[in-house]
């Protein structure tokens, strides 16, 4: 039996026919829900007995002494503490599932081309595979001990959770489904999240997934160091890029489930079960900001150039998360959605380019030209630091010669870039089990002739009437 709250004290929205939630909108807000009236104390955290007999219990995603605007916490009060378990007994490890990133490990690797990766596979039909059991790491950096770095991992799931929970104790987790629903149940409530929308869970928090549409599959990106942010805005001013209104967290929402449950907790990598004899999900009402959150990508607000040349891709930035080194992100997260292009007198496509910044790429729905032949919505592609890119002759043929009227372009499509200033390994599950690696295929670039050559003629004259030395073929030895 679930019950929740049907009377929040600020705005919440309506249920959907896809969404049966409500949820309070807003990011970084410090939010209050109760799912009983009058269950959060009055003017305080810790009374000496709370309403009903809860528990209060403080979760903490900051140290202490964090500055107060950057400080994250939320007080819940529950029908059992978390404390009230049996133990932790260690897992098998999953050899799909990887968290250390350095070189030394010889589980992971470097590559210095473009990768890519054609659309991972679902698990077989005769396979029972839960969220959990279907998490696979594509590529990191770093190693959460160290807390600084992040992971990259795919789930492929065909069965929802029962009464079994997930705890990452690691990092922060941005969860991109790409096919089917999940609803996802948490210690603050409940989210049903679509592909088109992505949910932040953060570190410390239990959840358990539901697959109300069959199997599932979606990205995920997991940070080590920090917690994800909303981009500044600078010159655009108060508005514009994700609005922080169009945010929705969950309102309370607990069960009285006194049965026996497992909560598998993600420590420095390793997976270790935990027994106890209760629903994790009891918390009758809560408040504070570390709480989980979804958007809509649909609603993000796109800006560009109105005039000429083609800005760089930080205006395509929904969400952001700091590195320990002072102005520069540990991970953009990017999404490339339908929108007006109208540049005069420009190549409109993105310019060929080598970025100190290494770029990871998927497809929620949609086409999205330019990259590999392989790339579908549910697989990837991957260009390390430095590492030159940019479109096919074909898409470069054809943004040079067509004629500049204002156009629609990505419609009908949500592509997205996990864009990190770190360098990063590949995994031994995303080069050799997946079966789904391919390179980018360096043919689409050969008909990148030097076209210069074409107008030596034109160029000596203008260098004679100069005074300048002439140009002649450079013969090959």
């Amino acid at each position: 039996m679930t019950a929740s709250a049907t009377a929040p004290g600020s705005f919440a929205t309506g249920p959907t026919e896809r969404d049966p939630y409500r949820y309070q909108v807003g990011f970084g807000n410090r939010f209050a829900s109760e799912a009983l009236p009058n269950t959060l104390p009055h003017a305080q955290n810790s009374p000496q007995k709370c309403r009903y007999d809860l528990y209060a219990e403080q979760l903490t995603g900051t140290p202490f002494a964090t500055p107060r605007a950057q400080n994250l916490y939320a007080w819940l009060y529950r029908i059992r503490p978390s404390v009230a378990h049996q133990g932790f007994t260690e897992l098998p490890d999953n050899e799909d599932l990887e968290s250390t990133f350095l070189p030394i490990n010889p589980k992971v690797h470097a590559s210095p081309t473009q990768l890519a990766w054609h659309p991972f596979d679902l698990p077989s039909p005769n396979e029972t595979i839960d969220f959990v059991d279907g998490l696979k790491t594509i590529a990191g950096n770093g190693d959460p001990t160290l807390r600084e770095g992040l992971a990259i991992h795919m789930y492929l799931a065909s069965a929802s959770m029962g009464k079994k929970a997930f705890c990452n104790n690691d990092g922060d987790m941005l969860i991109l489904p790409q096919l089917g629903r999940i609803d996802v149940q948490t210690e603050f409530g409940k989210l049903m999240v679509r592909p088109g929308e992505l949910l932040v869970i953060q570190r410390g928090l239990k959840f358990k997934v539901i697959l109300p549409d069959g199997p599932v599959r979606g990205y995920i990106q997991e940070i080590f160091g920090s917690h994800y942010t909303l981009p500044e805005l600078g010159p655009l001013g108060a508005s514009g890029l994700a609005n922080p209104r169009d945010f929705e967290s969950p309102l309370a929402s607990f069960d009285i489930d006194q049965n026996p449950w497992n909560i598998v907790y993600k420590v420095a990598g390793k997976l270790f079960n935990c027994s106890q004899e209760h629903t994790p999900f009891d918390v009758v009402a809560w408040h504070g900001n570390y709480v989980p959150y979804k958007y809509a990508m649909e609603k993000f607000v796109n800006v560009g150039s109105i005039s000429k040349d083609h800005i760089d891709p930080s205006i395509f930035s929904v969400l952001t998360a700091p590195s320990k080194q002072p102005g520069i992100p540990l991970a953009d997260f990017l999404i490339f959605s339908p929108r007006w292009d109208v540049a005069s007198g420009t190549f409109r496509p993105p310019y060929y380019h080598r970025n100190s910044a290494t770029e990871f790429m998927g497809l929620i729905y949609g086409v999205y030209g330019g990259r590999s032949d392989g790339f579908e919505p549910g697989g990837a592609s991957y260009e390390t630091g430095f590492c030159p890119h940019g479109v096919s002759y074909d898409e470069f043929k054809v943004a040079s010669e067509s004629e500049l009227k204002p156009m629609r372009v990505h419609e009908g499509t949500i592509a997205f870039m996990f864009e990190t200033s770190m360098m990063l390994t590949i995994t031994d599950y995303a080069m050799y089990r997946s079966g789904k690696l391919h390179e980018h295929e360096p043919k689409m670039w050969d008909d990148l002739r030097g076209q210069f050559m074409n107008h030596l003629d034109e160029i000596n004259k203008e260098r004679e009437a100069a005074g300048l030395p002439l140009l002649g073929p450079v013969e090959s030895n």
